[in-house]
């Protein structure tokens, strides 16, 4: 039976959709104005933690988040995009935005803009900064969408501490492919005497980065300078110039996120979070789709049936698939699969750069469309992965590829019918390349 309350909460999205032809449009003049008739509810949030980077961030905000809860704190949250459903972007006191409160301030910036372009992610950037102004917390955690500068979060004026997340190309059609030129843009979001936090980067990005800070006055705290984060005998060191801690393993599994945890125990520190919630945070931290492993639903159940292994992750970028291959090396050092990529990714992305981090580790790749998105044509992305000498197939959909990985992860061809896979021959089949195609699996996962 239809939910009622989730139809109202996409007509309203829809609604939105139509204000403003282009889905991204760098700028704050929009949403200034929008904000300024809604009575500036950005300058009536709790302090506030502003996130920025190319690979990290999501993670880095659900540390941070784990923490703060920790301790007894209510936190809001923006992040984006959702996964399964929209309300997963707004977290309003620790809670995720109900149907109703959403629908109301969807509206409200709605009517406050009337028929004036306006970008959706604009428009609900302005309605979760509404529902913040209107509900008590202790906390805020903004994660930036796109760049950093011309963001449309980039409209608070005086965050707490703002953090920088490690910087790559991505987006090359909003932000070109001059990596100076979009560590300058991400760290566009420092202001006049705040402080900010940086995260491991490459020497160059290091140096726009602190020369950025500098024409702020920006308090700048850096990676490997300041305070440090590393894997040792099973559990994780954090280091700053004053204190030493011993803290368990990150929740969130690989190598990359000590990192992004790393940062994010900087951040907790500066805004007085304890060493206790830090601790419980890193074990008790959620964040879907960051090498996640599926072991129930109906996908999950096709795999677990020949004995193999389900994961998802939706990195979409090489500096991403570079991090998750190693995840994946380390796993087939430990216990050795044939690996299957499931893959599909959006057509403005390096498909090529990200492959290559596979080659050599990957025995299959499965390639599918994204539905609903611009998507590159699964049998392009066959071909690409072909090119790199990785065996390719397509599917017409997630089902339909991740049964194909239980029968060709088993050494079977694709026309196998009844496939007999040995135990150890079973394949671990990884489904990335997207964050939508990651919702996608979710939602077929159930």
């Amino acid at each position: 039976m239809p939910n009622q309350s989730s139809d109202i909460v996409q007509a309203t999205l829809d609604e939105l959709t139509r204000l403003h032809p282009k889905k991204i449009d760098l700028g704050l003049e929009r949403i200034e104005r929008v904000l300024k008739k809604l009575g500036n509810p950005h300058h009536l949030l709790p302090p506030t933690v502003h996130i920025a980077g190319t690979n990290g961030k999501g993670s880095t905000v659900a540390f941070l988040r784990a923490m703060a809860e920790a301790q007894g704190l209510k936190v809001h949250v923006y992040t984006s995009p959702h996964l399964v459903h929209f309300k997963e972007r707004i977290v309003v006191g620790s809670k995720m935005i109900d149907d109703e409160s959403l629908v109301d301030v969807l509206t409200r910036v709605r009517e406050a803009n009337g028929s004036e372009p306006l970008s959706f992610f604009e428009a609900t950037t302005a309605a979760a900064f509404l529902a913040f102004s209107e509900n008590a917390a202790d906390m805020c955690i903004i994660e930036v969408g796109l760049g950093g500068r011309f963001d449309a979060t980039n409209v608070i004026d005086m965050p707490a501490a703002c953090g920088i997340t490690p910087i790559a190309l991505d987006h090359a059609e909003f932000l070109g492919r001059d990596i100076a030129g979009i560590a300058r843009e991400k760290a566009g979001i420092f202001k006049f005497n705040s402080v900010a936090f940086r995260g491991p980067q490459t020497d160059l990005v290091e140096a726009v980065i602190e020369a950025e800070a500098n024409k702020m006055n920006t308090q700048l705290l850096q990676w490997g300078q300041d305070f440090r984060a590393y894997k040792q005998q099973g559990r994780m060191v954090f280091e700053n110039d004053s204190e030493v801690m011993d803290l368990p393993a990150p929740g969130l599994m690989g190598d990359h996120q000590y990192m992004n945890a790393g940062l994010a125990i900087a951040l907790a520190r500066h805004m007085q979070i304890s060493r206790e919630a830090i601790a419980k945070g890193l074990e008790n931290v959620r964040w879907r789709a960051r090498m996640q492993n599926l072991t129930t639903g109906p996908l999950a159940d096709k795999v677990n049936a020949i004995g193999g292994e389900l994961w998802l992750d939706g990195g979409h970028n090489p500096h991403a698939a570079n991090a998750i291959a190693a995840v994946i090396a380390d796993l087939e050092s430990r216990t050795p699969r044939p690996l299957v990529l499931v893959t599909g990714m959006l057509a403005n992305k390096d498909v090529g750069g990200f492959l290559d981090c596979y080659a050599g580790l990957a025995a299959h790749v499965i390639a599918v469309d994204i539905p609903g998105h611009a998507s590159l044509a699964a049998e392009t992305l066959a071909e690409l992965a072909s090119a790199r000498n990785i065996s390719s197939y397509t599917a017409d959909n997630v089902e339909k590829a991740v049964e194909l990985a239980c029968k060709i992860g088993g050494g079977q061809t694709a026309t196998s019918i009844m496939p007999q896979i040995a135990p150890q021959t079973a394949p671990r089949v990884l489904i990335c390349g997207s964050l939508y195609l990651s919702g996608e699996v979710l939602k077929a996962n159930g």
